[in-house]
């Protein structure tokens, strides 16, 4: 595993930082996990800075099973500390769908705003007190080394309703439709740093920063 020398000794093993590479090409996933490990003494890869990384089908029947697959396949691949998540909005009008395949939910050509026309569109009429929800993230830690079984997750959720029409400009996915009561906003109209201090890989992304320090260490030190 690859590390580099950084001042700070908070995590570090024999005064040297650890890269950890984050297996997602999306800007804003890894936008947010930066910046909630920014002052911590650890250098984020982004997959898009590696060549030829294998696509890895999140075919699981949960978070912590497509979580977990992207981690492994991407720390074997990459000989890298990884750190993979799967997240979901779960509608409880829709029995928690679109959950683990919120991503792909408006079909084969799927993107943020394809899937939050379909959401509205399928919530159309429902009056606010039926349309609660909640996002839900999962993160997976893994090491390289696949014969040593070092892995860990991560859950995240946050709890509020879907909004009646898309609000906000800030965020990725369906921030412009989730509506957070404590802030009586939604998730696109707050900014990154008042996220990631409720949402669901806010929240994950804390379990994970409170229990790095003794983890790098065991996964570093066999």
């Amino acid at each position: 595993m690859r590390v580099i020398t950084m001042s700070s000794t908070l995590l570090s093993v024999g005064h040297r930082a650890v890269e950890i590479l984050i297996g997602t090409t999306n800007p804003g996933k890894v936008a947010e996990i930066e910046a909630a490990l920014k002052d911590l003494p650890i250098q984020v890869i982004s997959l898009n800075r590696l060549g030829n990384f294998p696509n890895v089908v999140e075919d699981g029947k949960s978070y912590e099973e497509n979580a977990l697959k992207k981690a492994r396949a991407l720390a074997e691949f990459s000989g890298y500390l990884t750190l993979a998540d799967d997240s979901g909005l779960e509608v409880d009008a829709l029995n928690g769908a679109p959950g683990i395949l919120s991503a792909r939910y408006s079909g084969e050509n799927a993107n943020d705003a394809r899937n939050n026309e379909k959401l509205l569109r399928v919530l159309a009429g429902l009056p606010q007190e039926k349309r609660g929800a909640r996002f839900v993230c999962v993160i997976a830690l893994c090491s390289p080394i696949s014969s040593d079984g070092r892995e860990r997750v991560f859950r995240g959720e946050c709890e509020g309703w879907i909004a009646l029409e898309p609000r906000g400009e800030n965020g990725f996915g369906y921030d412009p439709l989730f509506f957070y009561p404590p802030l009586g906003k939604t998730f696109a109209e707050i900014d990154r740093e008042t996220k990631g201090r409720f949402s669901h890989r806010g929240k994950a992304l804390a379990k994970l920063k409170r229990a790095l320090p003794p983890l790098l260490r065991a996964f570093i030190n066999p």
